[in-house]
């Protein structure tokens, strides 16, 4: 059903002979002051004088999507960092350091440390030591390296693999293994980040438009520090290219109510861009550093890391209720996962749980209960495949249960966790509605899969579709993302986006 634009309100914009995806007729979109004023059938011209008219040919128009959980400033990071995805043992990975060193002698930059102190930090990312049938240890990467300083983070974040040289210039111990995990490795992760902000904030703004060349207009950064400054430096400086809800961290909790903030405030001086966005809370590890906490013990001994207890959570949870902020609690294991649930109802609060990677059969219907989002990162179920069957065998039908949260009422919002998964929506609902990649392996529990309106509806903030009153926060798309093929919906092509009505991607 069409709702005619009001004959006394001119639109500033007008977008011709677009379809909502499954739609097999055309209609005209109307969009005045940012906002879409009315959806109509298509006339093939403007109708309103002096009216901005976008000619766009049968195109298909959706909801701009949203990328749920992000690390913005790890990822424009990582992309010029050591790529290490590819290694598929400690020692592939150390071969892949000794050959950059290589080359980078070869190429006189810096593969010396002539004068000590002054050669910078060779970092590596992208790690997955859960899958390797070896150990990383000091003296294999000491042994590649030849005193140069380098730090590998992997793929998830939660770990830090050293060598001697990195470990004396930041003043960190290691044992044999050369590991840090969890907060230790949280803190050098921040500590290596610190490069001029000129140089961060440049790599920031390149992601930020690759981003909405696939359709982004909003992302929830978690990144690990009092995020608001970095943002509105940002902005002042002419970033624009996407809206951006910042997370606050327990440690920065007091600071934040100080300031009179709350999730979903609009930060002044953001260019109505930035807002705030939820409290982040740690309680366990990942699976990739079996930290994780699980009911069930690892092969190899433990049950992960709790690393907030119940009480402290719960005391939090109470604490966010009362400043106005809406809790998002990270939780991996199934263990982690009830003690989350267990804080919200016992808080009476609702919020988001991140991840969500493995639950209870019993603890399903409490996301949909207790009005728990499941913030999840649908890639991550094809990249951690092959460690979740390592860790927690036999029990894999309830790992990355995106069908089954559904199916008990919950509500589902996708995201990336990049830069753990591509900062892309198409790549997070191709992997939830395939449960496969474009690479011929079969799918992984195909029986956990999303429609492809379940996906879209989860990347768009529960609209699936354009609503009257929305902001006009827009992709076009080159095809029907309901009937292109598994190829084309996975590398979707995408025509322009608008924000507001402003294209910050394309334009016809």
């Amino acid at each position: 059903m069409s709702e005619q634009l009001d004959s006394r309100l001119s639109p500033d914009l007008v977008l011709i002979a677009v379809r909502q995806p499954g739609d097999d007729t055309c209609s005209d979109v109307h969009i005045r002051n940012g906002v879409v004023a009315a959806v109509s059938p298509s006339t093939g011209n403007s109708g309103v004088a002096g009216t901005r008219v976008e000619a766009l040919d049968g195109r298909y128009i959706i909801p701009g999507l949203w990328d749920e959980h992000v690390h913005m400033t790890q990822w424009a990071l990582a992309s010029n960092r050591l790529d290490l995805s590819g290694a598929g043992s400690a020692r592939e990975a150390a071969a892949v350091v000794a050959a950059h060193l290589a080359g980078a002698h070869l190429a006189g930059a810096g593969g010396g440390d002539a004068v000590p102190g002054t050669v910078q930090t060779l970092v590596g990312v992208g790690f997955r030591d859960a899958v390797w049938t070896d150990l990383p240890s000091l003296d294999l990467l000491d042994g590649v390296t030849h005193g140069r300083p380098t730090a590998l983070i992997s793929h998830d974040l939660h770990c830090v693999w050293l060598n001697s040289a990195a470990a004396r210039r930041y003043g960190v111990q290691v044992d044999a293994g050369g590991l840090l995990r969890e907060e230790p490795a949280f803190a050098l992760t921040r500590e290596l980040g610190k490069l001029p902000d000129t140089v961060v904030d440049a790599w920031v703004q390149k992601a930020a438009q690759a981003a909405a060349a696939r359709g982004v207009v909003g992302i929830v950064d978690f990144e690990m520090t009092w995020n608001r400054s970095p943002w509105l430096r940002r902005i002042s400086g002419g970033f624009d290219a996407l809206r951006v809800e910042a997370g606050v961290y327990p440690q920065d909790l007091d600071r934040a109510v100080a300031e009179g903030l709350r999730t979903g405030l609009e930060v002044a001086g953001g260019g109505g861009l930035l807002t705030v966005g939820p409290l982040k809370v740690l309680i366990d590890g990942s699976l990739n550093t079996r930290t994780a906490y699980c009911v069930d013990p690892y092969p190899n001994g433990g049950h992960g890391l709790l690393t907030v207890g119940a009480a402290e959570l719960l005391a939090l949870l109470l604490r966010a209720r009362q400043a106005g902020f809406v809790p998002a609690v990270h939780a991996i294991g199934d263990a982690a996962n009830r003690v989350a649930l267990d804080a919200f109802e016992a808080a009476g609060i609702a919020g988001r749980v991140e991840h969500a990677q493995f639950v209870r059969n019993e603890d399903f219907a409490r996301f949909g209960r207790l009005g728990v989002i499941a913030s999840v990162q649908p890639a991550h179920a094809l990249d951690d495949r092959d460690a979740a069957e390592a860790n927690w065998p036999g029990r894999t039908d309830r790992s990355f249960p995106l069908r089954s949260l559904v199916a008990a009422g919950a509500r589902l919002a996708l995201g990336s966790d990049a830069p753990v998964a591509p900062l892309d929506p198409w790549t997070a609902m191709s992997a939830a509605t395939t449960r496969a990649r474009q690479d011929g392996r079969g799918p992984w529990h195909a029986e956990q899969a999303l429609t492809r309106q379940e996906a879209l509806t989860a990347s768009t903030r529960g609209r699936g579709r354009i609503r009257v009153g929305d902001p006009a926060d827009l992709a076009v798309l080159d095809v029907d993302p309901f009937t292109a093929s598994e190829a084309e919906f996975a590398a979707m092509p995408v025509a322009a986006t608008l924000m507001a009505g402003r294209y910050t991607y394309g334009g016809v």
